[in-house]
């Protein structure tokens, strides 16, 4: 595993500060009462002195009437100062969570296209999820805590200075040998840290494989194997916790048997003093607990780096995604495209995912407004590609697209995808209401618009039959409908959207011959007065089509009408008389 240097390192911290800098007034106030919780936890030290010395030894009455109230005074103000500052802490890292998410959140989705083909879901889900959650451990709890750790030791150092400044003179030489296993288990904590959450990752990412494709999991009869399969990686992860474990118990340790040789040297030291004469029993009993509660913040400070290695490499991690800057953006000045009004025109068209075996080479077409083109083809010519071209969820190679005379990327993709409406195979639906499906993209649409977009894509009847109409909730990928509604519904939400530009990839394919039936006359209305793409396997549905093109190698080798292509016993011909036979 590569190790992430300390530039690195420092770069990350700073990186995570920039993200507290909106609630620095917050902080502000929070450390306020953190110095506060310091203060007070030296006075309780301190007070261990005239409790020995003015009532046990000199018995002042006078000391015992007030010291109580002073030390129920010091604990309720102690009290209200940790509460204010634990609470401010909690929402400066909550807020930072929050805005790290949505960060993450708004950046996926300005990624093209070809990043999810790229990044498991998984791993993605991780990172926003998992990654997140120890970045706020590490801010809110971590980070903030060894600046408190910090303020109580300088207190306690304050205390235990002014009461013996020789005795206190030796913590100089313990804290630097304090530093030592916090450095040395820190550096394996955070290689650790990384180790765990890549294979956290691989977990969400076989979880999200399985339970999206549960159906092929039972069909195959495959549970154990992808039982066998997490389980390794579960057990994995184990190993890692367990090795991560280890060096924070051994850093415990280390720290524990440090402070108990110090701890020691004090009591031989302090109570020969005292038998001497040198010092009283009051102020060494006051020295001690004020050195017990001063090693107390430092050796949370050690049990806490574990906890801040973990942030610092989660928040790598998240950054990495930050910093992956989309391949597929808007160019400055980009203006916004009026509605389609002539024609789409592929100029010299090529493109390639890999930069070296092109997907589509040297394409020149014209579609003409209000025509429907078939694109047909084998499988792997090119006709999703060239079709997923169009709203820029890919940019060309070479060549240009041009809509009435305008390259695509000279104007925003918002307003260009404005003008595109898909309806694809894999029908994508959201786990929630029928109305919210239909009208996504467009939430502020009236019952009536919607209703009417469903009559038009013969999606009424069966939506009036549901428990709830169209408040009824679809369940996730719409799993409560049959593939024909799944793709009523899919048109209706295109036909509201009214698109001049109208992308059909291969929307009948999966379905039955009834089914396939109802959605066609729902295509059927959805393509009047739209420029159409139809691709297709079935090729009894480029029939109506306009114009067709036939795609091999990622050429456009014949085009023409139905009659023609047939007539001119081609390629067409022979996909044709094939899928006949």
């Amino acid at each position: 595993m590569k190790k992430i240097s300390l530039i690195s390192e420092k770069a990350t911290v700073a990186r995570i500060f920039q993200t507290v800098r909106p609630y620095r007034g917050l902080l502000a106030v929070s450390m306020v009462c953190m110095a506060m919780v310091a203060a007070f936890s030296a006075a309780q030290a301190y007070l261990c002195k005239p409790l020995i010395d003015k009532i046990f030894i000199e018995k002042d009455q006078a000391t015992l009437n007030i010291l109580p109230l002073v030390l129920i005074g010091v604990f309720l103000a102690k009290g209200i100062f940790y509460y204010g500052y634990k609470v401010l802490l909690e929402k400066v890292g909550q807020s930072v969570i929050r805005d790290l998410r949505e960060r993450v959140f708004a950046h996926l989705h300005a990624m093209p296209i070809a990043f999810f083909y790229q990044t498991p879901t998984g791993e993605l889900i991780s990172r926003v999820v998992s990654d997140i959650a120890l970045i706020q451990n590490a801010v809110s709890q971590a980070m903030v805590g060894i600046v408190k750790d910090l303020l109580q030791s300088l207190g306690l150092l304050g205390v235990i200075f002014y009461m013996n400044w020789k005795l206190a003179s030796f913590s100089f030489i313990f804290l630097p040998l304090a530093l030592i296993p916090i450095t040395v288990f820190g550096r394996l904590h955070r290689r650790n840290s990384h180790l765990a959450q890549q294979t956290m990752a691989g977990i969400s990412s076989i979880l999200h494989e399985t339970i999206a494709g549960n159906r092929i999991v039972k069909a195959f009869c495959m549970e154990r194997y992808e039982m066998n399969r997490f389980a390794k990686v579960v057990r994995s992860l184990l190993a890692v916790r367990i090795k991560d474990t280890g060096y924070s118990s051994l850093s415990h340790s280390l720290m524990e048997l440090m402070g108990g040789i110090f701890v020691a040297f004090i009591i031989w030291y302090g109570g020969r003093e005292v038998l001497q004469g040198v010092s009283t029993p009051g102020t060494f009993i006051a020295f001690l607990a004020s050195l017990v509660m001063f090693y107390e913040p430092i050796k949370s400070i050690s049990r806490v780096n574990s906890t801040v290695q973990q942030g610092i490499a989660a928040a790598s991690r998240v950054f990495q995604i930050l910093d992956r800057k989309p391949e597929i953006t808007d160019r400055p000045g980009a203006g916004s495209t009026p509605q389609l009004s002539k024609q789409i025109e592929f100029r010299e068209v090529s493109f390639s995912y890999d930069g070296k075996v092109k997907a589509l080479n040297g394409i020149n077409l014209t579609i003409n407004k209000g025509e429907a083109l078939a694109i047909v083809g084998s499988s792997g010519s090119g006709k999703t590609t060239l079709a997923n071209l169009i709203p820029r969820f890919f940019d060309v190679s070479s060549g240009q697209i041009l809509l009435d005379g305008t390259d695509i990327r000279e104007v925003t993709m918002k307003s260009l995808r404005g003008q595109i409406a898909i309806v694809s195979q894999q029908t994508i639906l959201f786990n929630d209401s029928v109305r919210n499906n239909i009208a996504y993209g467009d939430p502020d649409r009236g019952q009536d618009e919607i209703r009417g977009a469903a009559q038009a894509a013969h999606a009424l009847d069966f939506i009036e039959k549901m428990g709830e109409g169209f408040d009824t909730v679809i369940g996730e990928a719409g799993a409560k409908l049959s593939g024909g509604q799944q793709q009523r519904l899919s048109i209706a939400r295109a036909l509201l959207k009214n698109a001049p530009i109208l992308i059909l990839d291969e929307a009948t394919s999966a379905l039955d011959s009834e089914s396939e039936r109802e959605v066609q006359k729902a295509l059927e209305n959805l393509m009047k007065n739209r420029t159409t793409f139809v691709i297709a396997h079935r090729l009894s549905t480029t029939r109506n089509c306009d114009r067709i093109i036939v795609l091999q190698n990622g050429q456009i080798i014949e085009q023409g009408t139905h009659d023609q292509l047939l007539s001119a016993r081609g390629v067409y011909e022979s996909l044709y008389t094939t899928q006949l036979s």
